[in-house]
């Protein structure tokens, strides 16, 4: 396989027919013919914040970070930490580079550098991903439930969680309303 959408953003497209992933942003950190892997980079948690994950690891922080919202990266995995981050941060056989501008790290390692002061300057914490198996990311490719985007920092790290599906169809020159339709009766 030689097409990988590692380090692109997937946009879901309207009536994706799965409401885990309505207006779901994901930046996809790796993608071969076996499997594809990938975190939701839009749809915070309500009910955890970064302290709260540090706690659960009986990690504390002083720094304002512990507010820091944390993202459903997905049904994957729910319980397991993603890290998406600068590349400012690296642990020694954890980190991988997923784009431009963007790591992905998985263990231990960046939350503990998180709350000893030392984060990466940016970063985004997701609890869960996403994956697909072999050929089913292409399947639904074909099948128009995705559109392709390079990855953007405003959209990979933003806070503007709400707008940040809007703002990856702008960059493909698509209004969402053009997308979504008129409603109507018949």
């Amino acid at each position: 396989m030689t097409d990988t959408l590692r380090g692109k953003l997937l946009v879901a497209m309207p009536g994706i027919g799965d409401p885990r992933f309505e207006r779901a942003v994901i930046m996809m950190c790796s993608h071969d013919a076996e499997h594809a892997m990938g975190v939701i980079v839009n749809k915070p948690k309500t009910d955890v914040t970064l302290g709260d994950v540090l706690g659960h690891l009986g990690l504390s922080s002083a720094h304002a970070i512990e507010d820091r919202i944390v993202m459903d990266g997905g049904p994957v995995r729910p319980n397991r930490g993603f890290v998406l981050h600068s590349e400012d941060f690296t642990a020694d056989g954890a980190t991988q580079d997923v784009a431009p501008g963007v790591r992905l790290t998985a263990t231990r390692d960046v939350l503990e550098s998180m709350a000893h002061g030392t984060a990466p300057e940016r970063f985004v914490l997701a609890l869960g991903c996403s994956s697909w198996g072999a050929g089913q990311l292409e399947g639904e490719l074909r099948h128009n439930v995705w559109m392709i985007v390079d990855p953007d920092d405003a959209i990979v790290y933003g806070g503007a969680h709400d707008e940040k599906w809007a703002k990856a169809l702008h960059a493909l020159g698509l209004d969402p309303v053009q997308l979504l339709g008129p409603a109507g009766n018949a």
